[in-house]
């Protein structure tokens, strides 16, 4: 098991974002389940919104991602509120994230798992924190 955010995800999503780390995680949950952070869905959502507004993606195109997306093998871990509050916040501060990106940076460290995440910021908050990355 691993941890995935929406940056690996939304590289599944648009042709300008793929990459070959994308496509081995992709292919990796294919044998393995991911877990994410309530708030991934949200990330994933709202990201494939402003890009049909933007007129980036169609309704065909969101038809194909509807697929994709819901097929994947990912659970999503129940988030305290007192994490929320201190760890998640904690980590924001400490490597100068989003608290939804020191969400899926906290999820991985306090479970022991790699992350993965093709967000350069987020790659080297893993670095310092020591958190192994996929990808």
């Amino acid at each position: 098991m691993f941890v995935i955010d929406a940056s690996i995800t939304l590289a599944w999503c648009f042709d300008d974002e793929s990459s070959r780390a994308a496509d081995a995680v992709l292919e990796r949950l294919e044998h393995e389940d991911a877990l994410a952070p309530p708030h991934w869905p949200l990330d994933v959502a709202n990201a494939l919104w402003t890009a049909e507004r933007r007129g980036r993606i169609g309704a065909v195109d969101l038809s194909r991602l509807r697929a994709l997306l819901e097929g994947l093998p990912v659970q999503i871990a129940p988030l305290e509120v007192s994490t929320a509050l201190w760890s998640v916040l904690e980590a924001a501060r400490e490597h100068e994230l989003t608290a939804y990106d020191a969400a899926y940076l906290d999820l991985a460290r306090a479970r022991g798992l790699p992350l993965a995440t093709v967000d350069e910021r987020l790659q080297a908050a893993c670095a310092d924190a020591g958190v192994e990355l996929i990808g």
